[in-house]
Order: C-alpha cells, then structure tokens, then sequence
C-alpha cells in the first residue's frame, strides 16, 4: 500500500512541474514574503535580529497560495476526464488522496526553503534565537499543511479549479479569522463564555502564534494534524461517493 502512496506522490509532483504552475507559485511566494517582511512589516525598522515580520504577515499569504496550489487537486482530473481512470487504477483511495495532499506539501515546504537566505542574514546581522526560528518554521509548515487540506477537500467538490481555489481561500481566510477580537465582538457581550472559547479555539491563527513564538504544545499539534487528517477524509469521503462507493 505504500508503494500505491509512493507511486501517487510521485505522479502528482512530476505534474507539478510539468507545468508552469510550480515554478509560478514558487516564484511568487519567493518575491511576496520578503516583500510582506521587509514593507508591510518593516524589518530593517525594528532592529531587531529576528524573522518575526516575516512570520506575522505569512498566514495571510498562505490563505491565498495554498488554496491556489490545492486547487488542482481533484477538480482538473474531474476536468480532464482522468478521475474515473484513476479510481479504477488498484490504488486504495486513502493513497490517491494522501498522495496528492505530500506533493502539494512539498512544494510548499520547497517555498518556504526559498526564504532560508533571511534566516541566513538574521544570523548575520545578530544573534537570534534559532530554535524559535525553527519552531516558527515548522508552525508556518503545518498552517501550509492544514490549509492545502482543506484546499483539496473543495477541490472535490467542483471539476472547476477557479471555484475550487474561491472556496479554499474563503474557507481558509473564515479559518484564520476564528477567535480574533473583530469577529468575537459579533457574538455580542451576552454570547456564553464557552461559545466563545469554542470558535477562537478553532482559529488557525491562534495555534499558528504559539508556535511563532518558539513554545511547541501538544495542543497546536493535534490540532494541526486533525485539521489535515478531518480535511483528507472529508476529501476521500467525496471523491467516494462520485464513484458509487464501490471501493
């Protein structure tokens, strides 16, 4: 069965690069995120040795990237007419979407590898706390993650990938949204305290900043890896349906 994960992994990313569609998604998250660090965060202002601009602005450059990677996922093989070839194909459909969802994490993690050079030059310029850095990394990571899911599981639900991408970025920006003070305040003052709690605990955002600021929990974790694991199986679940279930 994992050689089925293997195979599928290896198709998906070799289509990635068969295409503009990587070297694009590449090239643009390698030109905005410096751009969202050193303009909107204005690094150079803070003297401070860190890469905290750049993990401030992220999350709302992946709400938009990530959605645009995933939106392929499913909706062009519905496009193209090649769903039904691959569902006959002896491949277990739990490897056809866990396939999809690691090569569209690779790239990811392939993009932010290409802001490695300001890690670099933070080192360079001072002494920054490294093991934050990394666990900042690793957050940034599973945000890409939790948010290609989710991408994906839209995907199958339109053979149109421009729909597909609108729903991914809408669900993810609701996603990141959840538990901010602006969207609290809507509830009111008389919403139950639990209520509350409830939706800020399902913010992305809020899981996100923790491990931003250097403290890994267990919490921030499972969260991350429910989001992803709900989002496939959401994803397996529909892409079930469309072939009857009979496998």
């Amino acid at each position: 069965m994992m050689r089925s994960l293997v195979a599928v992994y290896r198709r998906e990313l070799t289509a990635y690069f068969q295409t503009p569609l990587a070297y694009v998604f590449l090239a643009v998250f390698a030109s905005a995120a410096p751009a969202f660090a050193f303009h909107l965060g204005r690094f150079f202002d803070t003297n401070r040795a860190d890469l905290a601009p750049l993990f401030d602005y992220l999350p709302w450059l992946l709400v938009i990237l990530m959605p645009a990677l995933a939106m392929r996922a499913w909706a062009e093989e519905k496009d193209r007419g090649t769903l039904e070839f691959l569902l006959s194909l002896p491949i277990p459909l739990w490897a056809s979407t866990g396939g999809k969802f690691l090569a569209a994490w690779t790239v990811a993690l392939a993009a932010l590898c290409l802001t490695a050079p300001m890690w670099i030059a933070v080192n360079y310029l001072g002494d920054p706390d490294n093991m934050a850095i990394a666990t900042a990394y690793l957050g940034a990571l599973l945000l890409a993650g939790g948010y290609l899911a989710i991408g994906q599981a839209l995907s199958a639900t339109t053979a149109n990938q421009v729909v597909a991408f609108v729903l991914g970025a809408g669900a993810c920006f609701l996603l990141t949204m959840a538990g901010l003070p602006l969207v609290l305040s809507v509830l009111g003052e008389n919403a139950p305290a639990a209520l509350s709690e409830f939706i800020a605990s399902l913010s992305a955002l809020e899981h996100y900043d923790a491990l931003r600021n250097g403290v890994i929990d267990l919490s921030d974790l499972v969260y991350f890896a429910g989001l992803i694991l709900v989002s496939l199986g959401a994803a397996g679940v529909m892409i079930a349906e469309q072939r009857g279930g009979s496998r």
